[in-house]
């Protein structure tokens, strides 16, 4: 937690000097609630790089492409040529992302995960998939997932400005 939390100082920093006025000063401390609030209910003060990183790509307002792209590169390994991304690191990458839903009341049982998990690996016969499947699949809008591309359109339409006006 101590060394999420100094990631996410510098983090917000560079973003404030960026973007100045833009982000609460505060905006560390409550990312880091709402992690060990998902991630670490017991209060034990550990929380895994990997789970915090997959929260924190899905909450941020990247284009899903991208958002898609960076969770095989996390939870991906490689063989030297190619790198794919197998069974078990899919169920973890999904148990990771069930917590953010979860933590407002909307969670599946781990049964999803293991029915996700199938379709993704559905008429494959090798023990891991590559990008190009990955990628293939989350655009299919996995059940477990929709609420990730959802929350995606709705930011998407925050900035969006029609000269209408109703009689």
């Amino acid at each position: 937690v101590q060394q999420i939390s100094g990631m996410l100082m510098e983090l917000f920093q560079k973003v404030r000097l960026e973007k100045p006025g833009q982000v609460d000063p505060k905006a560390a401390a409550f990312t880091l609630k709402l992690l060990a609030a998902m991630y670490d209910r017991s209060g034990t003060g550990y929380i895994k790089a990997r789970s915090a990183a997959a929260a924190l790509i899905a909450l941020s307002g990247d284009t899903l492409l991208a958002k898609y792209r960076a969770f095989f590169q996390f939870y991906a390994v490689s063989d030297g040529n190619v790198a794919s991304i197998t069974r078990s690191a899919l169920r973890s990458l999904l148990t990771d992302l069930n917590q953010i839903p979860a933590f407002v009341g909307e969670s599946c049982a781990l049964s999803c995960v293991e029915i996700a998990t199938r379709s993704c690996f559905y008429g494959v016969l090798k023990p891991a998939i590559v990008e190009e499947r990955f990628l293939s699949w989350l655009r299919s809008e996995p059940a477990i997932l929709l609420w990730l591309p959802t929350c995606y359109r709705l930011s998407a339409t925050e900035m969006v400005s029609h000269q209408a006006r109703c009689k």
